[in-house]
């Protein structure tokens, strides 16, 4: 007998999401979160956009997961009450240089299953968005912005109607397999000190942390694990934009693009900042460059009108100059220990995914 029969490490987005399928399917779950609120590193330090599927290579966890997820995540929010919008999103090129990179894009998305772009020229760019300088776009109108604070709580709310649990300050420091079967969890929090836990389950959803916690196990094969910060800057004033501006792809990232919150007070970034450490603080002198890459497509946008906001830092598992890699969710079928999922790498698009990376979890584990 184990003490539960599903635990699940991390009460992020995605462990939230996974969570609720996993309690909605029958299962006994609880999830451990070694922080005093729920999503509070990565799920609570992003764009807080609804992706589309637009730019994942073709037949990737990526696409695939985004493409699903995306809608199942708009019925969702519907449902709940969950804040959201389906503001849209303008995919420019600055010159007509980018001109026939916008069509491979297109291209791109179609083959992902997103079939709704649309080419906008010059001259509906001006009436559309007259302060947008650039030599045409793609018009996304699936892309979304939303609370995503919101969404983690009635994720949450959904996985306790169904009677799993999630238990806080509780940071699982070493993980073991059991002869019998099923896993022990060997855990710290507040109020206990060096405690084990036994499941029959295991989904390890902890985003930076997941290499080295399944280092511990045979046959796990965790990759490298690589620390991407991404530096926003807040807007002082109103934006003169309707929809979400995104310059065409750079390596590394989406460039420095234009995000609006549900009040639509405006942000801009991410960059792409490789770290050693946790550090959330905001250099202001990263502005410079914001201004001059922002300007390729708002050039009337003022001296100082930038101020530092907020940063997160994605868990990578590709390094600097390294394609960037697909999810990884390693079920048995991967490395042979029945009964565990390990998530990896599980950056954007993870927030729009979530529901349908749960689906599939769901699959990995196989009947209870």
């Amino acid at each position: 007998m184990h003490d539960i029969e599903t635990l699940v490490i991390g009460a992020g987005v995605v462990g939230l999401a996974i969570a609720r399928a996993l309690a909605l399917s029958g299962r006994d779950v609880m999830v451990l979160e070694q922080h005093d609120l729920i999503g509070s590193e990565t799920s609570a330090r992003n764009s807080e956009v609804i992706h589309a599927g637009i730019y994942y290579p073709t037949g990737s966890l990526k696409a695939r997961m985004c493409v699903n997820g995306k809608e199942q995540l708009y019925r969702f929010c519907a449902e709940n009450g969950v804040g959201h919008e389906r503001i849209g999103k303008l995919i420019v090129a600055s010159s007509d240089d980018q001109l026939g990179e916008l069509e491979g894009i297109r291209k791109k998305a179609a083959d992902n299953g997103v079939t709704d772009l649309v080419f906008v020229d010059r001259a509906e760019l001006k009436t559309r968005e007259p302060a947008l300088e650039c030599a045409g776009a793609l018009w996304s109108p699936s892309t979304g912005i939303i609370d995503s604070h919101g969404l983690m709580l009635a994720l949450q709310g959904g996985m306790e109607a169904a009677g799993g649990q999630v238990v806080l300050n509780t940071k699982v420091e070493r993980l073991e397999r059991l002869e019998a079967g099923g896993y022990r969890l060997h855990v710290a929090s507040e109020e206990a000190q060096g405690y084990a836990i036994t499941c029959k389950e295991l989904v390890v959803s902890v985003g930076h942390g997941a290499p080295g916690l399944m280092a511990d196990l045979p046959n796990a094969a965790p990759p490298k694990a690589y620390l991407a910060k991404g530096n926003y800057f807040k807007l002082q004033g109103k934006a003169p934009f309707s929809a979400l501006i995104y310059p065409v792809p750079e390596p590394g990232g989406l460039g420095v693009h234009l995000t609006l919150d549900l009040q639509h007070q405006a942000r801009f970034g991410p960059d792409v900042e490789w770290v050693e450490t946790f550090d959330y603080e905001v250099d202001p002198s990263r502005g410079d460059k914001f201004y001059a890459a922002i300007r390729n497509y708002w050039p009337d946008l003022q001296d100082g009108a930038l101020v530092a906001d907020y940063s997160g830092i994605r868990p990578k598992i590709a390094g600097p100059g390294a394609a960037a890699a697909d999810f990884r969710i390693d079920g048995p079928e991967a490395h042979g220990l029945e009964g565990l999922v390990a998530l990896y790498g599980v950056e954007s698009p993870g927030l729009t995914s979530s529901l349908a990376i749960a689906d599939e979890v769901i699959g990995r584990l196989g009947s209870n």
